[in-house]
């Protein structure tokens, strides 16, 4: 107790994108996957990163003291779970009986102590707790604990997931049905990813084996966004390059994605 640390990318304050109601949401730095648009690629690496933005700079020339522009940005900072929570009480009054806080990525359940300590002390506190994870990874006592899982299933295609996530999705379908049974309300969503995954097939297998699990509550289908673009540049990577799906597109993947049918 009081030892424990989580290495953590970001704490993002009054969110209303990562869950029911106004979050709190804790970005965990690294993850096992490798997915060709991710939005946050400031989370893969579990080392500390900086990132830079050249536009910001005025060379002062005092980087070695600081980036007083933002034009360098060091992201990873090691924070003790109660160093976390200080934060997350910070807006506790807001929470209300739908939000709380939200564990990110990355992916959290990589950071499996750390996770699980701030899921005891949240659930002390009377916070609601959720955890946004690929599920390639799975912890029973965590998992079981928390009030509600946000969980990817992002290509049905095994070779196709393989090829642009970096990992099979074998294991995660092994998952999905393990948390299933430990009686976690679960999210379900896909991330829309034009020439990827965004036809018709893909969505409906998608959902014929989410209807055959009892407590997945909703399919998201979620569009793309080149939200990631400018962090990847910032880090030195080619850019992902994937287009934004357009509304008639969603619409009609999401007549697909309909869990009732």
């Amino acid at each position: 107790m009081g030892s424990v640390k989580a290495r953590i990318a970001d704490i993002q304050r009054a969110s209303i994108h990562d869950g029911p109601g106004i979050r709190t949401t804790v970005f965990f730095k690294g993850c096992p996957l490798r997915c060709a648009w991710c939005h946050n690629p400031e989370c893969i690496s579990f080392e500390k990163e900086t990132l830079y933005y050249p536009e910001k700079c005025i060379g002062c020339g005092k980087c070695s003291e600081g980036c007083f522009s933002g034009a360098r940005v060091v992201c990873g900072r090691d924070m003790t779970a109660e160093e976390i929570l200080e934060t997350v009480l910070l807006d506790r009054d807001y929470y209300a009986e739908e939000g709380g806080v939200t564990f990110s990525g990355g992916e959290p359940l990589a950071q499996r102590e750390a996770l699980g300590e701030l899921i005891r002390l949240a659930k002390r506190e009377g916070i609601g707790t959720a955890i946004e994870t690929s599920l390639i990874l799975f912890d029973e006592e965590i998992l079981g604990e928390a009030d509600l899982v946000m969980a990817d299933l992002k290509i049905w295609d095994e070779e196709r997931h393989r090829a642009y996530t970096g990992v099979s999705n074998r294991e995660i379908l092994s998952h999905f049905k393990l948390l299933d049974r430990l009686g976690t309300p679960v999210i379900a969503r896909t991330p829309v990813i034009p020439g990827v995954n965004d036809d018709r097939e893909n969505v409906e297998k998608t959902r014929d084996f989410l209807r055959s699990l009892r407590n997945v509550i909703r399919y998201e289908l979620l569009p793309y966004h080149p939200l990631g673009e400018d962090k990847r540049r910032a880090l030195g990577l080619p850019p992902a390059g994937f287009p934004v799906p357009d509304r008639g597109k969603m619409e009609e993947l999401r007549r697909y994605a309909d869990l009732r049918g």
